[in-house]
């Protein structure tokens, strides 16, 4: 997103939590199973994916963080709440990492959140638990995570791809005018 003002800045933020929480609503309503207990589709992670290409970090924690609150709030529960923010934090720590090397499509550094976002879920049970005996289920997860992550990464590469080239037909239209 070029230098726009204060207040375009934070109606796309808005904007994008909305999605983020709408997407989650979704999820929570219709319930995609995959045949693995515990493992969900991530719908609005193609939310928090195109934040981090468009915004960058901060923006796209902000985002996150409100919307695992706000989920939790609506449709879950604190104990909820903890393994949202445990999961989008850690997927965000490595898939910015990931994302400023430049070297990974945005479809692996979806993947990669994936995995991450399982990881992180993962070590807050074990905590909560107080048992080492749910990692167990970690390469489960981990493959999980990896194809939903991969499946988000696409189509949020589809939407980003989609935006570029709007921002550029926007600026070639304005250049027309003046």
């Amino acid at each position: 997103m070029p230098s726009r003002s204060k207040a375009v800045k934070a109606a796309y933020l808005g904007l994008l939590l909305a999605l983020a929480v709408v997407m989650g609503y979704v999820e929570y309503r219709i319930p995609f199973h995959l045949g693995i207990p515990g493992v969900k589709l991530g719908l609005s992670n193609i939310v928090i994916v195109i934040a981090l290409y468009e915004l960058g970090a901060l923006p796209a924690l902000l985002i996150s963080v409100l919307r695992v609150g706000i989920v939790a709030l609506l449709f879950g529960s604190p104990v909820s709440a903890l393994y949202g923010l445990a999961g989008t934090g850690f997927s965000l720590l490595v898939m910015t990492v990931l994302r400023r090397t430049d070297r990974f499509s945005l479809i692996a550094v979806s993947a990669a959140g994936g995995a991450a976002h399982e990881l992180g879920q993962i070590l807050t049970a074990a905590l909560l638990l107080k048992s080492s005996a749910v990692f167990y289920y970690l390469p489960v997860l981990l493959i999980a995570g990896e194809l939903t992550g991969a499946l988000i990464g696409f189509v949020a590469a589809l939407l980003h791809r989609t935006l570029k080239k709007m921002e550029k037909g926007k600026r070639s239209e304005r250049r027309d005018q003046e």
